[in-house]
């Protein structure tokens, strides 16, 4: 079991920066595949990216490849999302995930364990 809390949601003008962070608790942090995803209203949940166990790989959509980083520090137990060139279109509640698959999957139904989301919202 591990406990996912995101934040660092709010509200950020279109070609701005954001970065959000998901705190872990519980089991070891650097047992699990780390995901990023995000739901905007009326839309089902997509992925956005994940980031192998300890960081060699990283892997992203590509709605936000070149504009959004997925890191990680397993000595803090967080996760990060820097996202740069901030666009109306990634308004959506974003959410962590953690995944106990070995190889990055993009899948949402391989994320056993979800935090509860934090609002990002894009003024145009």
């Amino acid at each position: 079991q591990v406990q996912l809390v995101e934040s660092g949601g709010g509200l950020v003008q279109a070609g701005g920066s954001r970065r959000l962070s998901c705190a872990a608790s519980g089991r070891t942090f650097s047992n699990f595949l780390m995901g990023w995803f995000r739901q905007a209203p009326g839309k089902e949940r997509e992925f956005v990216a994940a980031i192998s166990r300890i960081g060699v790989n990283t892997y992203y959509a590509d709605s936000v490849k070149g504009r959004f980083t997925i890191s990680r520090d397993n000595a803090k137990n967080t996760l990060y999302l820097q996202m740069n060139s901030l666009k109306p279109e990634d308004t959506a509640v974003y959410y962590c995930a953690a995944s106990t698959v070995v190889v990055i999957t993009a899948t949402p139904a391989n994320y056993a364990y979800w935090g509860q989301g934090t609002q990002v919202t894009v003024s145009s």
